[in-house]
């Protein structure tokens, strides 16, 4: 039941990521929005998804809901790697990004399971 309550809240995440990134291309194009609101925007993206994830997972299996959110971050980082790794075809990242955004991920998931 908690790998599925897991695997059902990346999913939700991953689909709240798409929506928001969706709007995010929209106002883009819309207002010519410059890099650093983009950047921002994408920020934005990754920590409300972890959180609403966290949230989520919070929710569906109510104990040691801050852990469970947690990994929901957690996996959503490294799906969010490896997508990235598949589709440029190597590493374009460098660490300090990839350890800020990991702990983006973290963050937004633990605050997630705990709001929940």
């Amino acid at each position: 039941m908690k790998v599925r309550a897991i695997l059902r809240s990346l999913l939700f995440s991953y689909a709240v990521t798409g929506i928001f990134l969706l709007l995010l291309a929209f106002l883009l194009f819309q207002f010519d929005l410059g890099e650093k609101p983009v950047s921002a925007g994408i920020v934005a993206v990754y920590i409300l998804s972890c959180l609403l994830g966290g949230f989520m997972a919070g929710k569906i299996i109510r104990k040691d809901k801050y852990l469970w959110g947690i990994l929901v971050g957690v996996f959503y980082y490294l799906l969010l790697i490896t997508v990235s790794f598949a589709v440029k075809g190597k590493w374009d990242m460098s660490l300090m990004h990839a350890v800020t955004t990991f702990f983006m991920c973290l963050g937004g998931g633990a605050l997630g399971g705990m709001l929940s």
